[in-house]
């Protein structure tokens, strides 16, 4: 048995979190592999909306076993927020959620050090949700950060007053007032809280689950086009986002991979800073933001929106390796005339159909073409023959572009609200 991962292809907000739930069914264990409280990861079912943050999307299926896993950063207090909102649904957390023994902890001083840098690049800032994931990434990379394990251990306050000292020497150098008492006793309180929890050594889990040819999926955070090496640096997360972050994030053998499901949505969005080519900056923009109610699940931030970027989307499924495609949102292009499509770009005086370097504004111009939209509400189809013809052919038109089958069409966000499609490519 191999790990199957699931991933976004764009700059994040791609509905992975809806398609998690909708496929667990098929999966025994479902693990987080990477990123932090920085997620926002929204479901929708039986009338009901829920918005994960740091916990596997697969929790609402109560005989399947969640993993946080060691890519992930916790912060305490944001883990235990959610998992009293889940136990007051009545979830199983006891039951079903493990985290990873070397996940590390997001501190009270990293989202200080988080938001002290943010404030003092002004105009230039990245667009950081002040969660504290860089900082807290920069400690595991530098070799002072605090894991999971070190809770449980007899030398934890002394290792938690080392860090917390070092920040605040940190700290000093900024321009930036702040009051760590009351966030350093909220977070304490939380650190007992995780002590309570089923703590594990995730990569033996994991590998001893796959000897034992039980089903798993690895779950994704934020979008490829943020990930620190790949995306568009600087703009972009502290870790590894493509599926080459599933086997650090997890313990996994590259030669233990499976399926590469890459989903994207029917156009394009971004939040924060950073180049965005196809955004658009007029009525049509704001038409889509309102349609699709694209604002931030963590941050409440309106979500620049831009048409479907061709280019961009080729890269992802190229450094992915994406083996099968899931399109979102797909509901939100209803009753527009025509649909149009990044194709390629013009860079330096020359047409391209890849990714450069930079993206920065002004350096890339999209070229586009114009593919006839459809009028028809999508929301209650749930068959691909209902589909009407001018979407089928826009589906069939990116298979071609993409060279990978869509097998999965969402018209909504709830967990009803989706299609499932054999395509002519699988």
């Amino acid at each position: 048995m191999k790990v199957d991962i699931l991933l976004g292809l764009q700059w994040g907000d791609e509905g992975k979190g809806k398609i998690v739930d909708v496929i667990t069914p098929d999966y025994e264990v479902i693990a987080r592999f990477q990123g932090g409280p920085n997620a926002g990861h929204t479901l929708e079912f039986e009338g009901r909306k829920y918005v994960l943050h740091t916990i596997p999307s697969g929790i609402f299926h109560s005989d399947k076993k969640n993993v946080v896993g060691n890519g992930v950063v916790i912060d305490p207090v944001i883990f235990k927020k959610e998992v009293d909102a889940l136990v007051k649904e009545g979830v199983n957390i006891n039951k079903s959620l493990l985290l990873s023994r070397k996940a590390h902890l997001i501190l009270p001083t990293h989202r200080l050090l988080d938001a002290a840098s943010e404030k003092e690049k002004g105009s230039k800032k990245i667009g950081s949700t002040l969660k504290g994931i860089g900082p807290t990434y920069m400690d595991k990379t530098g070799r002072n950060g605090l894991r999971v394990g070190d809770a449980l251990s007899d030398k934890f306050q002394e290792k938690y007053d080392q860090l917390k000292a070092k920040h605040e020497r940190l700290l000093g150098h900024y321009d930036f007032d702040y009051d760590l008492a009351p966030l350093e006793e909220e977070w304490m309180k939380a650190i007992d809280f995780l002590r309570t929890m089923t703590v594990i050594d995730s990569e033996h889990y994991i590998n001893n689950d796959l000897r034992a040819d039980k089903r798993i999926l690895a779950e994704g955070a934020q979008g490829s086009l943020l990930d620190i090496d790949f995306g568009s640096y600087p703009f972009v997360t502290s870790s590894n986002t493509i599926s080459a972050g599933a086997c650090t994030g997890l313990g996994v053998a590259l030669n233990k991979i499976g399926e590469v499901f890459g989903i994207f949505k029917a156009y394009c969005t971004r939040v924060g800073s950073g180049p965005f080519p196809t955004e658009l900056h007029d009525d049509m923009g704001e038409e889509l933001r309102a349609k699709g109610h694209e604002f931030g699940a963590t941050t409440g931030r309106p979500r620049r929106c831009g048409w479907i970027d061709l280019p961009a989307l080729k890269y992802a499924i190229m450094i992915n390796g994406v083996t099968k495609l899931i399109m979102t949102k797909a509901d939100v292009l209803s009753n527009f005339d025509h649909v149009q499509v990044c194709t390629h770009y013009m860079h330096q005086g020359e047409k391209i159909d890849y990714l450069p370097y930079s993206i920065q504004d002004g350096e890339i111009t999209p070229v586009y073409e114009a593919i006839p939209g459809w009028q028809q509400d999508l929301t209650g189809m749930r068959s691909i023959d209902e589909l009407p013809a001018e979407l089928n052919n826009y589906i069939t038109y990116l298979e071609e572009h993409l060279n990978v089958p869509i097998t999965i069409v969402s018209v909504g966000p709830d967990r009803s609200q989706t299609i499932h499609r054999d395509s002519v490519m699988a």
